[in-house]
């Protein structure tokens, strides 16, 4: 077991500014999942957590408090497609006997076992039989393909769970070896059976044109262009540019990151604009603009405005954050 959850180690000494091995890893339990229309929603929790939120390049930390009980993780993914929106923004109304407990909107976060995932500490009065009503809003983000033609209404999910300090104590719960904490690297991802989709496509899996593959800030920005650009609201004759960033090992999604585009030919700006932050059945989580076309010698400069406003766990609250625009010939 190693340390206690509710005292977690000290974070390693000299972390690098990159995706690096936590001191400890931890599992999960599922309270239940529940299916309206095309999602699906799995309640689940695990012991509470340190975490860092972000807002632009600024990082706080999220201390545990001593009545926090459980760190609880609605997880809401289209069964369709497997993918998890990044943008559902879930709330959780907790009851017991009739009365609310507590209420909470939680963050969207990344955890290297995890993955992408909404969460945030809870306090619970103790041990006992709870109800939770979990509501999902209208996404905010531009869906294309089969996903536009999804009916995108507020949902709410129902659960009825069992909390007990006993059975939280029976989470796996596993100090990493103190020669590989605060190294470069990463856990593998949980392998949660009939659970979403936890990663974007690999490189070579991707649809179009590989044009490059650049890194900034640790993470992987593969470069890809699709010929027909209809499905995204352009026309058959126009291209699809498209940037899919990624973590480094695990290959998950960066969300809720302000992207910016400029390709140029001979000196002649072709496109200078806004990447758009869409969800794809093929490209899952990506960033995209419609260009008149894309030749080899095209010189294209990818500047990350904003790095991914998305939550931390350990591992990867210092890695994206600081990221360079990068400049690559297609």
């Amino acid at each position: 077991m190693g340390s206690t959850p509710a005292n977690e180690p000290p974070l390693p000494e000299n972390r690098p500014n990159a995706v690096y091995y936590p001191t400890h890893v931890e599992g999960m339990q599922v309270s239940g999942m529940a299916k309206q229309g095309d999602l699906t929603c799995a309640l689940t929790y695990s012991f509470p957590h340190r975490f860092w939120l972000v807002t632009g390049q600024e990082k706080k930390k999220v201390e545990i408090q001593s009545d926090d009980s459980v760190y609880m993780m609605p997880v809401v993914w289209n069964r369709n497609t497997t993918i998890v929106p990044p943008d559902m923004n879930p709330q959780i109304t907790i009851t017991q006997n009739g009365e609310q407990v507590t209420q909470l909107s939680p963050w969207p976060m990344l955890s290297q076992p995890m993955s992408l995932h909404f969460g945030d500490n809870v306090q619970l009065p103790g041990d006992g039989t709870y109800q939770a009503k979990v509501r999902v809003g209208s996404p905010s983000t531009n869906r294309t393909g089969a996903l536009a033609e999804v009916d995108n209404k507020p949902t709410t999910f129902s659960f009825e769970f069992e909390f007990s300090q006993e059975k939280l104590n029976e989470v796996i719960y596993e100090d990493i070896p103190s020669e590989k904490e605060g190294t470069k690297g990463a856990i593998s991802p949980m392998d949660v059976e009939m659970g979403p989709t936890k990663q974007v496509p690999k490189k070579e899996s991707l649809p179009g044109i590989i044009r490059g593959a650049p890194t900034s800030g640790d993470a992987t920005f593969i470069v890809t262009t699709l010929d027909d650009a209809s499905r995204f609201g352009g026309t058959d004759s126009e291209t699809y540019l498209v940037v899919s960033p990624r973590t480094p090992y695990n290959r998950y999604m960066l969300p809720l990151m302000s992207l910016s585009g400029r390709l140029e030919r001979d000196g002649t700006s072709i496109f200078d604009g806004i990447l758009q932050a869409t969800i794809d059945p093929e490209l899952d989580y990506h960033y995209g603009a419609i260009v008149s076309d894309v030749q080899s010698s095209d010189e294209l400069t990818i500047t990350v405005d904003a790095p991914p406003q998305i939550a931390r766990h350990e591992g990867y609250e210092m890695a994206f954050i600081e990221m360079p625009e990068m400049t690559l010939t297609v």
